[in-house]
């Protein structure tokens, strides 16, 4: 028996984080002192803009780019759609041909879905079991009019890595502007530009102990985008808008944070993860499904199915222990799989037993411990 533990665990690092406490110690100052806007030519507006400047510096300096390429955004989903409306509209006289894959986040998949309204012509690259795409599949899908090759660098359900880099040199060789959705990678595994070969590259602050409401942009430079907002010319009039300047404060820390501690956090990361892998299957068996293949997997994420359980059932009745989150949807009693689960072709009775599990840096050995065997618990009682 696991001393009880406060609760409830959390392990849904996937879908949020929260904030580091240097990180909030960083945006202090800027909540009770610093209050000029940042455009203003007096001191008090200066200061806040030369924070916003090193704020820049620092999420450049995580990512391998120069801080000029950096641009402040909302959050990963209006940084989604500014790189691919923008680099859409840009280009739209060259070719309206935009690939992707059918594992991407809503922030992507609903923006190729608009466009294709638009008159532009959207290709969904299938994936394998694991929720890879194959290079050659996307290089057998350019078309002369091809202008956007879009695909996520982790996923947020199952994990899986893709190929990037493999991706970036066929992207560079076909002369084709490269985007990828960074928001689950970036602070968990190495994200350097210059090595994957991107154009483009979403960041989402929540994601990584900043607070929600901040996400970032990298652009290449000589890169052409379309704004899509017009102002004040923040942003050198890409984003324009009086900055965030407290988030902007908070992402910048955290992404200091996040390189200063990545060895660490990810080796940290992982151990959890597969600790909690063992520990269910040393009381589970062969009842344990692992979606994905953990080689090739982000180092905090589980994607698991437990036989005979509805994973909604799973999550709630657990949900005053631990928290974890599902791999399907339940409306009026009728299940809806994902669409990441759907593209691993997943049997429907293996992807609506499917929850998602995710570690964090400061995830402790005991929470793991606790929730293996709230988690056994509860399956016994289930099924």
């Amino acid at each position: 028996m696991v001393q009880n533990m406060k609760k409830p665990i959390y392990l849904d690092y996937n879908a949020t984080t929260p904030v580091d406490p240097e990180v909030a110690k960083e945006m202090i100052p800027y909540i009770e002192s610093f209050y000029g806007n940042p455009s203003s030519s007096y001191s008090i507006g200066q200061s806040n803009k030369e924070a916003v400047e090193k704020a820049r510096a620092q999420v450049a300096g995580l990512i391998n780019c120069q801080a000029e390429e950096i641009y402040f955004t909302s959050c990963a989903t209006e940084s989604n759609n500014l790189a691919i409306k923008g680099i859409a509209w840009a280009n739209s006289s060259k070719g309206r041909h935009i690939i992707t894959s059918a594992i991407e986040h809503p922030a992507v998949t609903e923006v190729c879905k608009h466009l294709s309204s638009q008159g532009f012509w959207i290709t969904y690259l299938p994936v394998d079991q694991y929720g890879r795409v194959d290079p050659e599949q996307v290089k057998n899908a350019i078309r002369p009019d091809t202008i956007l090759i879009t695909i996520m660098h982790a996923n947020n359900e199952v994990g899986t890595i893709q190929p990037i880099e493999e991706i970036g040199a066929i992207a560079k060789e076909n002369k084709i502007i490269f985007h990828t959705d960074a928001a689950q990678s970036v602070g968990k595994i190495e994200v350097d530009v210059e090595k994957l070969g991107v154009d483009l590259l979403t960041i989402a602050g929540h994601k990584l102990y900043a607070p929600k409401g901040i996400g970032a942009l990298y652009i290449r430079k000589g890169t052409q985008i379309e704004n899509l907002m017009h102002g004040g010319g923040q942003e050198k009039n890409i984003r324009p808008g009086t900055e965030n300047v407290i988030h902007t404060v908070g992402l910048g820390k955290a992404c200091e944070v996040a390189l200063r501690d990545f060895k660490q956090n990810q080796r940290e990361m992982l151990a959890s993860r597969d600790r909690l892998l063992d520990g269910l299957v040393s009381h589970l068996g062969n009842k344990v499904h692992v979606n994905g293949k953990l080689e090739n997997c982000l180092p905090n994420t589980l994607s698991v199915a437990f036989e005979n359980v509805s994973a909604h059932a799973l999550a709630s009745f657990i949900s005053s222990e631990v928290l974890i989150s599902t791999g399907s949807a339940c409306h009026s009693g009728e299940t809806t799989i994902s669409s990441v689960l759907q593209a691993m072709n997943l049997d429907f009775r293996t992807a609506a037993a499917t929850v998602r599990i995710s570690t964090g840096k400061h995830t402790t050995k005991e929470e793991i411990d606790f929730a293996v065997e709230v988690l056994v618990n509860a399956l016994k009682k289930l099924t």
